[in-house]
């Protein structure tokens, strides 16, 4: 087995435990434009990165929402899926926002504000979906 084909597999793994659908609604958004854009995604972040040794899911997801709030607002739409993921890999709601308020040091406030922002649009909208 190929070193990609094995990183792909581990990818498909995790994205089966945050998201099963994700590689299909990338492919359809995107392969298109960048032909195999879902498979390298799956192949590189997830199972290249996130399949790595060393960090639980959850502290990766954690990371993850933490670079993208300090990124600031026009990573509202990644912040926001990477929060479900976050919540799917066994984090809690109190946890995502305080790896998000932590970013306020790093980020300062407005890219804090907008990541609290972008959560509680996601938790009213799962909230509602209920």
């Amino acid at each position: 087995m190929t070193e990609t084909k094995s990183a792909l597999e581990a990818g498909r793994k995790i994205v089966a435990i945050l998201n099963p659908d994700l590689e299909g609604q990338l492919s359809e958004k995107y392969d298109g434009l960048v032909s195999d854009f879902a498979e390298t995604l799956v192949e590189w972040g997830y199972g290249r990165h996130y399949a790595r040794p060393g960090l639980d899911l959850k502290t990766r997801q954690l990371c993850t929402i933490s670079a993208l709030t300090v990124l600031g607002g026009q990573t509202a739409p990644q912040l926001k899926i990477n929060i479900r993921h976050t919540l799917a890999a066994g984090a809690t709601r109190t946890e995502v926002i305080e790896a998000i308020w932590q970013m306020a040091v790093y980020g300062g406030l407005p890219a804090a504000i907008n990541g609290l922002n972008a959560a509680q649009e996601l938790f009213d909208e799962m909230d509602q979906a209920a």
